[in-house]
């Protein structure tokens, strides 16, 4: 496969929110399940760590350990629900399913099938971290001035992871192999990119490593000041690489996906 090809632009019509309106309608038949989790789970990692460890670590920039970590636990959420859902749940619809294979036999393109697979991967992000967004707010953790703004940045970032997954999707040999990506990536990811602890207190080079290519790190960041009203300039410059570089794997993850289908 060529340079060329691997960044070649992919064409796109609003055909796209076909692919994304089936995803969704699918979820809505069992959406009860499907809410339960993200609202449960953050109240675990409030309670246990927030409030729990939280007595015995204090706390960080002058805000209690439950505030701290409140943001990363939306950026968490964004990540894990773009990322599972590009890659197993895509994996199934390719694979098993053959979803893919009677879309593509419409009018639908390749690209759109992909191109809408990764927004309803952006959509699940949005609406997982809504959810918490509502659990952490109700504790009084958020500046809701800010804070509502987390809700169309959690569809940037879940452009992001899911571009990122579905990259993965289209190299993997098999559904297994997705063990790879989620305990050698997202798992360092969870635990390294200023979630539970600021990453200044990490050693220099893992420090760089978390800024330069831990997508997580920069998620994180600009969920911390838009949760805590706590603006600043180095937002910015995260933003700009978030956008960068979910354009650059939303282009080269539809692509990958075209090679795959069509061999």
């Amino acid at each position: 496969m060529s340079v060329n090809s691997i960044f070649r632009v992919p064409v796109l019509t609003g055909r796209v929110w076909k692919v994304w309106r089936r995803n969704k309608d699918v979820f809505m038949k069992t959406y009860k399940v499907n809410f339960i989790p993200p609202f449960i789970e953050p109240l675990l990692y409030l309670f246990a760590l927030g409030f729990g460890l939280g007595l015995y670590v204090g706390g960080f920039d002058g805000i209690s350990y439950a505030a701290y970590i409140a943001p990363a636990l939306i950026a968490i959420s964004s990540m894990y629900s773009a990322f599972f859902e590009c890659t197993y749940a895509s994996y199934v619809r390719m694979y098993y399913q053959k979803t893919f294979d009677a879309i593509i036999t419409t009018p639908l393109t390749i690209d759109e099938v992909i191109g809408g697979e990764l927004l309803w991967g952006a959509t699940k992000s949005m609406i997982n971290c809504s959810i918490i967004l509502l659990v952490i707010s109700i504790f009084g953790l958020t500046d809701l001035r800010w804070a509502i703004l987390t809700i169309p940045f959690s569809f940037l970032s879940g452009i992001l992871f899911s571009a990122l997954a579905m990259c993965f999707t289209a190299i993997v040999p098999s559904i297994d192999a997705f063990n790879y990506p989620a305990y050698l990536l997202i798992t360092p990811m969870f635990l390294f990119s200023g979630t539970f602890f600021p990453i200044t207190t990490l050693p220099t080079a893992v420090r760089i490593i978390a800024e330069a290519l831990l997508p997580l790190t920069h998620v994180v960041r600009i969920l911390r000041g838009l949760t805590l009203g706590n603006v600043g300039w180095e937002m910015l410059y995260s933003l700009i690489w978030i956008i960068v570089v979910s354009m650059a794997l939303f282009i080269l993850s539809i692509n990958l996906m075209r090679k795959r289908l069509i061999i």
